[in-house]
């Protein structure tokens, strides 16, 4: 299943579109960070197959964020091409996409999480259909959300939950039995406002 020229062609098009960094406290503006605090570079991939996103279910054993739902990627490794080189290698690693497969349209702006890092989001279609294999150390699932749902922004509501002790408001974008939400759902309501 392929990305039709128009689908991609929109994609392209919301490269352009303006709109900066986000941040996992664009809705906690009052959040103080801690001081000296040293932010890490990583990249992750916003793959799109045919009309489909593809995303990961995090292994429940893993340290940061055991069973959340993540882009495949990580922190930018020294023998890395940059953020997209990171993505790329991480996507090949967590679920068996293989680089070849990849073609990256570009990158949309870093988004800080609440861990530490600055994240950014490497926008590419895959190619060709290809069998899915899920890392065990890391991943417990890899699945495939449509497009459409995630990039309509009526489909995002804001929560919150205690952190720190107090209230942080996040973007979620459910799905099924996928509970999308944090860095993720940021991510993917910057693009959605980029495509609306």
């Amino acid at each position: 299943m392929t990305v039709t020229p128009d689908r991609q062609a929109r994609l392209i098009a919301a490269l352009d579109h303006p709109g900066g960094a986000s941040s996992d406290f664009d809705l906690n503006p009052g959040t103080v960070l801690p001081e000296g605090r040293r932010l890490r570079a990583a990249g992750v991939l916003v793959a799109v197959i045919g009309d489909q996103v593809i995303l990961t279910k995090r292994s429940s054993a893993l340290k940061h964020h055991p069973g959340q739902i993540a882009f495949a990627g990580g922190k930018i490794d020294a023998g890395d091409d940059g953020a997209v080189g990171a993505a790329l290698r991480e996507a090949h690693e967590e679920i068996g996409l293989h680089p070849g497969n990849v073609d990256v349209l570009g990158t949309l702006p870093p988004h800080e999480t609440v861990t530490g890092f600055t994240v950014t989001p490497v926008l590419a279609v895959v190619r060709a259909e290809f069998n899915a294999r899920p890392e065990p150390g890391e991943v417990a699932e890899v699945f495939r959300v449509p497009l459409a749902h995630v990039t309509d922004p009526e489909r995002f509501s804001i929560q919150s939950r205690r952190w720190r002790g107090t209230d942080r408001r996040y973007y979620t974008v459910p799905y099924g039995p996928y509970y999308i939400w944090g860095a993720t759902a940021r991510i993917l309501r910057a693009l959605a406002a980029r495509m609306a």
